[in-house]
């Protein structure tokens, strides 16, 4: 059982007086550290987030340069964009039962499905090629689990971890190692080994994943700043499907920083992440080689990097805002592979581009988890998934067949100016720029998440 206090008791004896100094006053307050982070149930939880990612963050890649061969531009915008429709279709009642039942067990769960489905893709890669629809079903499969396992890592966080923005901005230095890692290492096993490799380590990393979560072990309540309640058996008290649907919904909805924030990303997601993988790949492979393309996302990765250790330094007052303002500067990633950028500075624009997400990532999931009642936290999280992953999906799928309307490069210099205009829309709406961190985003200082 894990025990968190977010207050601290100083047993050491007081140091002698010092005659020059003046006696303190009895209202003096010192400050009080910062409480542990890596105890057993943050250890557990980051080294199965960290194992995962490094996974996931060699599937684009993978997909890219191994269905994009086989079945073009539109193939890959095909898998992916199935992969998240999936998602988007099933996150809400994700959601709905990480809140009822627990998000380390939707999770576990979770993993155990996606060591089924990469485990059948690397089956299917080694004893040939693949058909499109067995990489589309896996897709969908695959999907499906996701959209019951990414409630509940925000629900969990507070569970794991009493300062919500240490633990994200840990886990984002972790994501973006894995962007690091990944994406160059599935290029190198993609060209020695072939595809199917890349699958079976997947495979394993969910299943070690699985363990991990499974390991943890959750007090009852937790009753510090921030925190939740994972239940120790299902517990859904009688309540009806659509009512939990509705009480998220409606936690949502009340927020206006919240869906205006994802109504902008939605807007990001059809012009700018969701067509940026089959027409980056495309471009940089063909020009460069698909070696290059895999280093090209590793170094997004190094940007990832910075921009979590920046997020953990740095504490703005207001997080959205500061967010908003870095986020602009992902405007330099579509640009260098539109305007043909060199070697050089195309892996300088992905390490900005790193940064920039990287901070705003920390920043958003700390607002969302500090702003958010624990006991809907994890639907709510569902919503704003959904709304965000959507336009993802749609991008996806319309890359290829917008390449009957416009070429790659202009397609992408789109993509550049939603980016410039999005960060712009985010710094202009006053219930983003004036949202403020919640009392439990500072260190051992007690309080309780708002509803703003």
């Amino acid at each position: 059982m894990r025990a968190v206090t977010t207050t601290q008791t100083h047993t050491e004896p007081p140091p002698p007086h010092d005659p020059s100094t003046p006696p303190a006053s009895p209202t003096d307050e010192r400050p009080l550290p910062w409480p542990s982070l890596w105890d057993r149930a943050f250890t557990l939880y980051f080294t199965a987030r960290a194992v995962s990612l490094v996974g996931d963050a060699m599937m684009p890649v993978a997909t890219a340069l191994a269905v994009g061969p086989l079945y073009g531009i539109s193939g890959v915008g095909l898998v992916l964009g199935i992969w998240t429709g999936t998602f988007v279709l099933l996150v809400l009642f994700g959601g709905v039962f990480a809140d009822r039942f627990g998000a380390r067990r939707m999770m576990v769960g979770a993993d155990l499905v996606r060591v089924l489905t990469q485990g059948v893709l690397a089956a299917a890669f080694f004893a040939g090629t693949p058909p499109l629809w067995l990489l589309v079903t896996m897709a969908a499969l695959a999907g499906a689990a996701v959209a019951m396992f990414l409630p509940g890592v925000n629900g969990m966080v507070p569970l794991v971890a009493s300062e919500p923005q240490r633990a994200n901005a840990t886990l984002k230095v972790a994501d973006a190692l894995a962007h690091l890692i990944g994406p160059a290492l599935a290029g190198v096993l993609i060209t020695l080994t072939g595809a199917g490799s890349v699958y079976a380590i997947d495979a394993g990393t969910f299943a070690l994943s699985a363990l991990c979560l499974a390991l943890i072990r959750l007090s009852p309540t937790r009753t510090a700043a921030g925190t939740a309640k994972e239940p120790d058996s299902p517990d859904s008290r009688g309540r009806s499907l659509r009512r939990d649907l509705r009480q998220g919904w409606q936690e949502f909805r009340s927020r206006t920083w919240m869906w205006a924030v994802i109504l902008i990303w939605m807007f990001y997601g059809v012009l700018l992440f969701g067509p940026q993988v089959p027409l980056s790949s495309a471009l940089i492979g063909d020009r460069l080689g698909p070696n290059a393309y895999g280093l090209a996302v590793s170094f997004l990765g190094v940007g990832t990097v910075l921009g979590g250790l920046l997020a953990l330094r740095l504490r703005p007052a207001r997080p959205l805002a500061a967010g908003a303002v870095a986020v602009a500067l992902f405007t330099a990633l579509p640009l260098c592979v539109a305007l043909d950028a060199g070697l050089p500075l195309l892996l300088a624009g992905h390490a900005l581009g790193g940064v920039s997400v990287a901070f705003w990532s920390v920043m958003w999931a700390t607002s969302v988890q500090t702003h958010t009642p624990p006991a809907v936290l994890n639907r709510v999280s569902a919503y704003e998934l959904a709304g965000s992953v959507s336009g993802i999906a749609l991008g996806q799928i319309l890359a290829g067949p917008a390449l009957a309307l416009a070429s790659p490069q202009r397609l992408l210099l789109i993509s550049a100016g939603a980016c410039l205009l999005g960060a712009v829309a985010l710094i202009a709406t006053p219930a983003i720029r004036t949202l403020g961190r919640a009392p439990t985003a500072d260190p051992g200082k007690p309080g309780a998440p708002t509803g703003s």
